[in-house]
C-alpha cells in the first residue's frame, strides 16, 4: 500500500476553516500570529467571505490550517505519508510535510508569495467543463490569446487563466462545446505567462533562504514528477506562471502499488477530482 496524503489550495477555503485545530496547536498559532501581524485564528473565523478570499488571506490561511491539518492527523493516526502532493498553493504544505521549510519559514515565504501574487495586474480565472485540453488551446489561441491553460484538474476540467475581460466572454468562445464555463473567486491571471513578473521577483526573495531536499517524495505541480533532487526554490518560483499538471500527477500516483489517498485539510475538492482522474485511468496489469 502507498499513502498518499493531498492538501489543497485556494478553492478550498471558506470562512470557519481551523475552527477545530487552533486550540491544538497554540503556540504555532503564536508564530503565525507574529509573522501575519494579525490573530489567523480571527481571520479563519471571523472575516468574511470577501476578506478571506483576498489572495493574502486566503493562502496564509491555506498554509496555516493545511499544517496544522496534517500535524493532527499525523499525531491522531501515527502514519506519515508515502508520497505527498498539494494542489497550487497547497504545494507548500506538502514542502513543510516533507520537511524543506519548518512551518514558521514556510508561512513567510507564503506570505510573500501572495503578496506578490496579489499585486500582479488584475486578472480571473473560470474552469472550462468538457472539453478537452488541446481543444481548449485551440480556441483560446483563435479567439482569446491572452487566456492560458492554467489548471489541469481532472478529464474534462480544465482551468484557464487570464485578462478579466477575456475572462468575461469565454462563454461565447467555447459556446456549446464547453459543458460550462464557471467564473471563480480569484482575484487574479494565476500560473499564467502574466504572473513572470511575479514569479521573478518571488525567485530573487528565495535567494534568502536555504531550503533542504524533501525528506519524503513531493510530486511537483510542475513537472508531475517527484521532486527528487531539484532544487525547490526552482520549481517553487516557475510554479507561480506555470500550469497546475494535477491531472497528470494524480494519474502517475494511480501506478503506485495500492495507492491510498487522504485529502488533508478543508474541503473535499481533490477527493473529488482524484475520482475523476481515476474512472478515466486504465489501471496497470498484474506483474506475472
Amino acid at each position: 500500500m502507498t499513502l498518499i496524503h493531498l492538501f489543497p489550495g485556494q478553492g478550498s477555503h471558506r470562512p470557519g476553516i481551523g475552527r477545530d485545530l487552533f486550540p491544538k496547536f497554540p503556540h504555532l498559532v503564536r508564530q503565525a500570529d507574529a509573522v501575519l501581524g494579525r490573530s489567523v485564528e480571527d481571520l479563519c473565523l471571523h472575516s468574511s467571505a470577501a476578506e478571506l478570499t483576498d489572495t493574502r488571506n486566503t493562502q496564509t490561511a491555506m498554509y496555516v490550517v493545511g499544517a496544522l491539518s496534517y500535524l493532527d492527523r499525523v499525531r491522531e493516526t501515527g502514519e506519515i505519508p508515502d508520497v505527498v502532493a498539494g494542489h497550487s498553493l497547497g504545494e507548500y504544505v506538502a514542502l513543510f510535510a516533507a520537511g524543506t521549510f519548518d512551518f514558521l519559514t514556510g508561512l513567510e515565504i507564503v506570505a510573500q508569495r501572495a503578496e506578490l501574487m496579489a499585486r500582479a495586474p488584475e486578472g480571473g480565472m473560470a474552469a472550462v467543463l468538457g472539453v478537452e485540453p488541446d481543444r481548449i488551446r485551440d480556441l483560446l489561441a483563435r479567439h482569446a490569446p491572452e487566456v492560458d491553460v492554467a489548471n489541469l484538474n481532472a478529464p474534462g476540467q480544465t482551468v484557464v487563466s487570464g485578462p478579466r475581460a477575456d475572462i468575461g466572454r469565454l462563454a461565447e468562445v467555447f459556446g456549446d462545446e464547453a459543458r460550462a464555463v464557471v467564473p471563480l473567486n480569484v482575484g487574479g491571471a494565476f500560473h499564467s505567462r502574466h504572473m513572470a513578473a511575479a514569479a521573478e521577483e518571488f525567485g530573487a526573495f528565495l535567494t534568502q533562504y536555504r531550503l533542504a531536499t524533501p525528506r519524503l517524495e513531493v510530486v511537483s505541480n510542475v513537472t508531475a514528477e517527484p521532486y527528487g533532487t531539484q532544487d525547490p526554490a526552482t520549481l517553487l518560483t516557475r510554479q507561480i506562471a506555470a500550469p497546475v499538471r494535477w491531472s497528470d500527477s494524480v494519474a502517475a500516483l494511480l501506478e503506485r502499488p495500492e495507492p491510498e489517498f487522504h485529502e488533508v485539510g478543508p474541503g473535499q475538492v481533490l477527493t473529488g477530482l482524484v475520482a475523476q482522474v481515476r474512472a478515466g485511468h486504465r489501471a496497470p496489469a498484474p506483474s506475472a
